[in-house]
């Protein structure tokens, strides 16, 4: 319920500070929980999807540290250069289904905030046509057993979130609609990506790539050290 959360000072998301934070804290949950992503993925697909998504948040990291003290602040940066950072990473450096798809998303991301202070507008708008994109390329559908069907009941927390509630909240609230959907592609049957070639042994796995979009808006809130109690507990969604 978002009534929970009080609205959020909009100093908060002036210029790249929360963006460049959030892109940090990403990389810090995906350095935690690679092992478990790596495990899931041996069991569905590849089994390189942790340490994809590892390459390109490192290279976004790097590419942040490297511009510190030369990007501009304030009100005169637009909150989006961090996560055209992270775009260009996973775009330019990343191989397999991951990278472009992420990058895809991040990409939406940053083009709608392109602007000096962040809003749930902004999000919504972002997060929805990094959906479109990635359908776009992937044509995955939900209840293909893909990062859409965490995706999808994300952008629609988004679009019913009110304005008030603030962009930690509303990322916070798409962030448990993310983690739901994540819990259901262990239900599904692949239809789509690698996880399709292996038939019923994939049953009862979450998919990788939902868990990535979940850790992805998990970490505006904070860094998740931990999948297991995500992937169980319905109030777990939000980042310790």
């Amino acid at each position: 319920m978002l009534d929970r959360y009080a609205p959020e000072d909009d100093a908060t998301y002036t210029g790249t500070a929360f963006t460049e934070s959030w892109m940090r804290r990403f990389a810090a949950s995906v350095r935690a929980t690679e092992p478990q992503l790596t495990a899931l993925d041996q069991r569905v697909g590849d089994g390189d999807f942790g340490t994809n998504l590892m390459a390109g948040l490192d290279a976004t990291v790097a590419a942040l540290d490297k511009a510190a003290g030369s990007a501009a602040t304030g009100r005169a940066a637009r909150a989006g250069e961090p996560l055209q950072t992270a775009a260009t990473a996973f775009l330019d450096g990343v191989g397999g289904t991951s990278g472009p798809l992420f990058g895809l998303l991040l990409e939406e991301l940053a083009v709608a905030a392109a602007v000096p202070v962040l809003d749930v507008a902004v999000l919504r708008s972002g997060l929805t046509n990094g959906l479109a994109a990635i359908r776009r390329v992937g044509e995955a559908r939900p209840g293909d057993k893909t990062l859409v069907d965490a995706l999808c009941p994300a952008c629609e927390a988004l679009r019913v979130c009110p304005v008030e509630a603030g962009p930690r909240a509303a990322l916070a609230h798409a962030s448990r609609a993310a983690w739901e959907g994540v819990r259901g592609t262990a239900r599904l049957r692949a239809r789509r990506g690698r996880a399709s070639y292996v038939g019923g042994r994939a049953t009862g796995v979450p998919d990788p790539g939902a868990v990535g979009i979940g850790l992805l808006l998990s970490s505006a809130g904070g860094t998740v050290t931990a999948l297991a109690p995500l992937l169980a507990d319905p109030e777990a969604a939000e980042a310790e």
